[in-house]
């Protein structure tokens, strides 16, 4: 091989952020275990930063797409479709171009209405209303800013996710821990933003999973937990911003995680920025690929290699825009709980909870709220189901160039991006899940049924869901990747 081509996108973006940190003292207790429920101050700011992109002019038809991250864990069904429609109206955008990635910190606080007659939960629909309008704002600015872009795709590793489906022999259970004996993907995605005309960087697109869950019931603060300091290193380097996308990480987590101590997620979040930075240092120049040169007879003969421009049919190759939109139907669990049960169990738990408070059992007391938190959640996993038999689930694809984007619904296995990325191993694939929210909870391998997980119980979706969405990926994205050929 002479010449070693590098994957690149180009297309029209604009970047624009906006704060969205809630006030101190909104409801924050997302934990079960958790004992406080109005948060006592901001560890670091939340944001929302839009990522807008759109074909060349050349491809008009397709439309462009409203990309954004935000420092939640996730929305409800219910106010996920209230924040879309607000900023859909207020934007002027169509809703179906909206995709918003949550980067899934567990420290932000939980902002559902079920929640508004808690401590500070009063505060929760201001807040949102004034999350879309940051986002409906920071759309208009976005589009404004559009621009000839070209995205460059490289590849890191950092060991901060772990396998978290750990077996506690003692209690002869599974938990939700740190298990070392557990497969986890080290990949780190890295795009480089810039613009065409003098390869300024707009953004760098980080694509990592694992679950933000460093700081826990302990924690009081409000946090992106380690995307605010991974985005804070690469910011430092890149005077850009970062954009997160959360990967499959529905069996993943940081190793050192569950605490209360804000500087754990500030290391966990600069060992991640740093694999970043060591990616962005690796990757090409914009429109080159390395050729090699021929020998130079030294103390040894050397084979030198350089950069060389690459061709107009490779640039051409990486304007190629295309979105693809496909369901595909899975089976609902068959003993998914009633809500009449579920509302009786919760009442019965509030009961509990009031007489331990009562007698001064603290601990009681504790792990009765925990339980109501359970209920609560189980209730909101059913509020949106109708009576099919199955759910259509939504597949986004974008092939950008010499790139796929995946949009997915949920927290999936970390088995599925390794084995899309083991599929396709020279496409970058960008996946980013929890798009839109989470109206399928979580999607197990087939192997993790039957262990009494915690993410079993809360997915909605029969064993088996996670291989049908896999091979029904494979067979879009393969799709996709041939339709420049049509």
């Amino acid at each position: 091989m002479q010449t070693v081509e590098f994957p690149q996108s180009r297309c029209r973006a604009g970047v624009a952020r906006r704060d969205i940190t809630p006030p101190v003292g909104i409801y924050h207790r997302m934990w079960g275990a958790a004992t406080h429920d109005r948060s006592t101050g901001v560890h670091r700011p939340l944001t929302t930063t839009i990522l807008v992109m759109q074909p060349d002019d050349s491809q008009a038809e397709s439309k462009p797409v409203m990309f954004v991250a935000v420092d939640h864990c996730l929305l409800w069904n219910r106010e996920m479709n209230e924040l879309l429609d607000r900023v859909s109206e207020s934007s002027g955008v169509e809703r179906s171009q909206i995709i918003v990635f949550f980067s899934h910190t567990h420290a932000a606080g939980l902002m559902g209405h079920e929640r508004v007659d808690l401590p500070g939960g009063e505060q929760i629909p201001q807040y949102l209303t004034d999350v879309a309008d940051a986002i409906a704002d920071g759309i208009r600015e976005a589009s404004d800013l559009v621009q000839p872009a070209v995205l460059t795709y490289g590849t890191g590793r950092c060991n901060l996710a772990t396998n978290r489906d750990f077996k506690d022999e003692t209690l002869g259970k599974y938990v939700c821990g740190f298990n070392s004996e557990g497969e986890a993907d080290d990949t780190v995605g890295v795009v480089r933003l810039a613009t065409a005309s003098d390869h300024t960087t707009l953004a760098t697109i980080v694509n990592y999973a694992c679950h933000p869950t460093t700081l826990a019931w302990d924690n009081t603060l409000i946090s992106p937990d380690y995307p605010g300091a991974m985005c804070e290193v690469v910011e430092a380097a890149t005077d850009a911003p970062c954009f997160f996308i959360q990967g499959a990480s529905g069996d993943i987590g940081p190793r050192h995680g569950f605490v209360g101590d804000t500087e754990v997620a500030d290391q966990n979040g600069r060992q991640l920025g740093y694999s970043v930075l060591s990616a962005l240092e690796d990757l090409p120049p914009v429109d080159a690929n390395m050729k090699y040169g021929g020998a130079v007879i030294s103390g040894a003969t050397i084979g030198s290699w350089g950069y060389t421009e690459s061709s107009p049919t490779q640039r051409q190759q990486a304007n190629f825009w295309r979105e693809q939109r496909s369901e595909v139907a899975l089976n609902y669990r068959d003993d998914l709980p009633r809500r009449d049960d579920l509302q009786r169990e919760a009442a019965d738990w509030k009961s509990k909870e009031a007489a331990a408070v009562e007698a001064g059992d603290t601990d009681t007391a504790r792990d009765a709220r925990a339980m109501i938190e359970r209920m609560t959640r189980r209730l909101v996993r059913v509020a949106h189901l109708d009576d099919a038999e199955t759910y259509p689930y939504p597949i986004r694809l974008w092939k950008m160039g010499d790139a796929v984007w995946v949009a997915l619904d949920g927290e999936h296995y970390n088995v599925l991006q390794r084995n899309l990325r083991n599929h396709f191993p020279d496409v970058p694939l960008i996946i980013g899940t929890l798009a839109n929210g989470s109206d399928v909870w979580y999607l197990p391998d087939e192997d993790s049924y039957g262990k009494g997980l915690y993410q079993e119980d809360a997915s909605i979706l029969a064993k088996g869901s996670l291989e049908k969405l896999e091979a029904a990926l494979i067979e879009q994205i393969e799709k996709l990747l041939h339709a420049d050929e049509t």
